[in-house]
């Protein structure tokens, strides 16, 4: 996670310099980074930091956040094997990209859980440094999309799908749902709150492979 971690730098970055702009001082926004440690939901939460009520932003981050059950249950053969205790520190560090490093590792034999653990902590560290940066220095980064950042994400989950297709191919079943999911992802975007059209979208593709799978 070391190399990729590297790019964190820039979202948190962005966030600092986001949080800032939206009224929150230095101190809110970098202990919300070491706190909250979710991009997606502390971008939601900026937008509604001054104007909403703390029960709206409860509901927001909830949404948004939603995705982590789906995160968790699919780790579950493996992180449920740990004491509770132990269990909810590993999980706490949880993210997308760790996610999707070690489920891959996980189905392919490994079994040690520091891999989700340490690859967290990695993304955790450079996602505080970042938000610190991007607090401090303010506006004088600019934009920071201008650099292509922004593709950085959905470019590293695609190539992990490509892959997981090329090692687990079996037949045209395994496209279906990632299509169906695909799509009511996309569509989701213009038709759903921010964060459920990923929770509708996962929900619908395992549907439909619980569907193609049993027949």
């Amino acid at each position: 996670m070391f190399a990729l971690s590297l790019f964190i730098i820039p979202f948190g970055m962005a966030f600092g310099v986001a949080a800032i702009e939206s009224g929150m001082s230095v101190i809110q926004a970098i202990t919300m980074s070491v706190l909250v440690f979710s991009g997606a939901a502390q971008f939601a939460s900026i937008d509604m930091w001054s104007s909403s009520s703390y029960v709206s932003l409860f509901l927001v981050v909830l949404a948004v956040s939603a995705r982590h059950i789906l995160l968790g249950a699919a780790l579950s053969p493996w992180v449920n094997k740990l004491g509770r205790p132990t269990r909810l520190s590993a999980l706490s560090v949880l993210s997308d990209a760790n996610f999707a490093d070690c489920f891959s590792a996980f189905r392919a034999g490994e079994r040690d859980v520091g891999r989700l653990v340490g690859g967290g902590l990695t993304l955790w560290a450079t996602w505080v440094i970042g938000t610190v940066i991007g607090a401090f220095a303010g506006e004088a980064f600019g934009d920071l999309d201008r650099f292509g950042i922004d593709v950085l994400m959905p470019s590293y989950f695609a190539v992990l799908v490509l892959m997981q297709w090329r090692v687990e191919w079996e037949g045209v079943k395994t496209y279906l749902p990632a299509i169906v999911a695909s799509l009511v992802a996309v569509l989701g975007l213009y038709l759903l709150p921010t964060g459920w059209n990923v929770v509708v979208a996962a929900l619908s593709g395992g549907l439909v492979g619980g569907l193609t799978y049993g027949r």
